[in-house]
């Protein structure tokens, strides 16, 4: 069985594999939607994510991080009343304060992509090993960048939610030697082969 057969549960999981999964992203809206997403999942399935994206994306103003940070206690109501969200105030707030993050990140970086990329030089990472399934949950490089990010003020960026942004943005090309989508993804995109790093099963 392929790493990449995952994709194969569901129309949902297949959809997310087959178009964005891994693909290298530049945009600041989609950056800030990856980074949510993986900080809402915390301790649910990935599933259930997208089955509650839209929502999300209702409920954090389409993934906008000024208007965001700009939100208050009594939007925190709203969204944790809002049908269907999760009942989660403690991720509803993290995800607020690491918009205020982004703010910050901007000003020193010029963006959340250009902070997230200046770890890889601009390229996609294909890792030795990874294509034939040897997945970790994290690595030397979520592990620094999680670092980072805390002293940053970021909520729920621990080095396994930051790994897991990392594939998601395509930051770490780590679909299955026999999935069309990485040999597709990397000849489009700038990459570079590394050694695996400090990797964490």
């Amino acid at each position: 069985m392929g790493y990449c057969d995952w994709a194969n549960t569901n129309a949902r999981n297949k959809a997310y594999h087959d178009g964005e999964w891994g693909v290298p992203v530049h945009d600041e809206r989609r950056m800030f939607e990856h980074l949510t997403l993986e900080c809402l999942q915390c301790g649910l399935s990935w599933d259930l994510m997208l089955k509650k994206r839209e929502i999300f994306r209702a409920c954090f103003a389409g993934y906008d991080y000024d208007a965001v940070a700009a939100f208050d206690e009594a939007d925190v109501e709203r969204i944790l009343q809002t049908e269907g969200m999760l009942r989660a105030p403690r991720k509803v707030r993290a995800v607020i304060e690491n918009a205020r993050c982004c703010q910050s990140v901007r000003a020193q970086f010029g963006g959340l992509c250009e902070y997230f990329w200046s770890f890889t030089g601009g390229k996609t990472v294909l890792y030795q090993g990874h294509d034939t399934g040897r997945i970790p949950v994290s690595n030397g490089l979520s592990a620094r960048i999680s670092k980072d990010l805390k002293r940053r003020g970021f909520r729920f960026v621990g080095p396994v939610t930051i790994y897991s942004h990392l594939q998601a943005c395509g930051i770490i090309n780590d679909h299955d030697a026999t999935c069309p989508c990485r040999a597709a993804i990397s000849s489009a995109h700038p990459t570079v082969r590394m050694r695996r790093d400090h990797e964490v099963d």
